[in-house]
């Protein structure tokens, strides 16, 4: 399986707009200079996350992103279904039907044993996500952290946080 980009960019830059200060926000730019990324690919990715109620959206030349919710009930399961979109990521086609030779339907009145074990894999995988928040992340990331994390993110953010009354 193999998620795109904006998943991982997604889930940086939902963390990083969890630094915010009451009433900050960070532009679209601001965050694409941050981890290096293209604007107008992040763009689409902060608007899904905005379309799913993670991000608020400040409109305006001061406006920008902030969180629509504390990072605590912001889950990765959250980010990667407002990304991908909630289709399973193996869809069975019931190749097993096609070919030479076809057997009567008789033999296809169960789910197809792939299918089933792809979507026990599926249900493992969600579940993970979904008991990750963002809160949860940034513990971990801050356990590891020398203090050369925490000082680069807070020095990005007295250069682009953007104050708007909330």
């Amino acid at each position: 399986m193999k998620l795109g980009d904006g998943v991982e960019q997604s889930i940086h830059c939902t963390a990083v707009l969890s630094g915010l200060s009451e009433g900050g926000v960070l532009s679209a730019a601001a965050l694409a200079e941050y981890h290096g990324v293209s604007t107008s690919y992040l763009l689409k990715h902060l608007q899904a996350l905005s379309g799913a109620g993670i991000l608020e959206t400040v409109p305006g030349p001061k406006g920008g992103y902030r969180l629509a919710k504390k990072r605590e009930d912001i889950s990765l399961l959250d980010i990667v279904l407002a990304v991908e979109g909630p289709a399973p990521a193996f869809r069975c086609a019931e190749i097993r039907q096609r070919g030479p030779n076809p057997l009567p339907q008789r033999y296809f009145t169960k789910p197809c044993q792939v299918t089933a074990a792809m979507l026990r894999a599926e249900r493992a995988y969600r579940a993970e996500l979904a008991s990750t928040s963002i809160a949860d992340i940034l513990t971990e990331l801050s356990a590891d952290d020398d203090g050369g994390i925490a000082a680069r993110g807070c020095a990005f953010m007295e250069i682009h946080e953007r104050k708007v009354a909330r």
